[in-house]
């Protein structure tokens, strides 16, 4: 079983990639595959589909965060690190809403411009502030 680093960078990769194209999401992971330089697993293949079968709803919450810039306008990297670490905080139990907001600034400092780490952070911020606020509401 591959590493959950692993599987996140490989995750950011393809989604990354299927925002340049038209392609259906089976033949991106099928080139990814064959390319041997790309982890293709089914944890991979299902956090991707997941993103992009939630792309709307998720789209939806960057948008409330980011007060600087609407969704159409954030630098794809950036746009595929924030919806996989709010696909992760909101869907996936094995992630800690901290962790995927730390691993998604990990990935924003290894692929993005140093003027993004810090909008992806305040936006994931102001994202795990309004998410802890509903938890803590709930009890």
């Amino acid at each position: 079983m591959a590493a959950r680093r692993e599987v996140r960078q490989a995750a950011l990769i393809i989604s990354f990639e299927k925002l340049f194209l038209n392609d259906a999401l089976e033949d991106i992971f099928n080139t990814a595959e064959e390319s041997g330089e790309i982890l293709v697993d089914d944890e991979v293949r299902n956090i991707v589909t997941s993103i992009f079968e939630r792309q709307e709803e998720i789209d939806g919450i960057i948008g409330k965060f980011s007060d600087k810039r609407a969704v159409s306008r954030i630098p794809k990297i950036d746009l595929a690190i924030l919806r996989l670490a709010i696909y992760e905080a909101l869907y996936d139990d094995k992630v800690p809403v901290n962790v995927a907001i730390s691993e998604a600034v990990a990935l924003t400092e290894k692929y993005a411009l140093d003027a993004d780490i810090s909008f992806v952070n305040g936006v994931l911020g102001s994202f795990a502030k309004k998410l802890s606020g509903k938890e803590a509401s709930k009890q």
